[in-house]
């Protein structure tokens, strides 16, 4: 009687297990190398990923209208439905966060303005900025924060070199190992 409860608790747990193996009913497939490539655009603080390119701040400037900007935030990067593109008009600050919650002001790494710019805008027609037009609206954007000079031009080796103004605000990210909790007395 018992080897009969056995064999049949037995035969439970397997066909549960079989069960969680679902067919996948030929839908889907696996994505070719190429396509994953073009989803591969995400660049790095250390802008090793960015492409060819260049831009100025004039270049920059005119391609925000050109390219709408404007109509989401403002003729002067602020005052539209979007989130405002200029920091607020407070003097001198000890904490860039007083400048208000400003893409190219709270961001760590003027890479990051370029990938978000690149990947995220125009909204509604998002990827369809050229590298020199991306690499100009940026130069645009850090010149009217009072980041770099007019004179600047930006491309793949200037940009990452730029400080921007935050990027000694954000906290370090303590190392973590497999096993380890990660905050002592954390129970997992």
């Amino acid at each position: 009687m018992r080897l009969l409860k056995l064999s049949s608790l037995l035969l439970l747990a397997v066909g549960v297990c079989v069960q969680a193996q679902s067919p996948t009913y030929g839908l889907g497939r696996a994505p070719t190398a190429e396509e994953v490539a073009a989803w591969d655009i995400a660049i790095s603080p250390d802008g090793k990923e960015l492409p060819a390119g260049s831009g100025t701040v004039a270049e920059g400037e005119e391609l925000y209208v050109l390219k709408t900007c404007f109509v989401c935030h403002g003729l002067n990067g602020t005052g539209a439905t979007a989130p405002r593109l200029i920091k607020r008009d407070v003097g001198e600050v000890d904490d860039p966060w007083d400048y208000g919650r400003v893409l190219p002001i709270r961001s760590p790494y003027a890479t990051t303005v370029w990938d978000y710019i690149n990947r995220g805008m125009p909204l509604g027609m998002e990827g369809t900025l050229t590298p020199d037009e991306v690499y100009s609206i940026v130069a645009y954007l850090l010149y009217i924060n009072d980041v770099i000079e007019e004179d600047v031009v930006l491309d793949q080796d200037s940009l990452p070199k730029i400080e921007m103004p935050n990027r000694n605000n954000f906290a370090r990210v303590p190392d973590w190992f497999p096993r380890q909790p990660r905050l002592e007395g954390y129970p997992y």
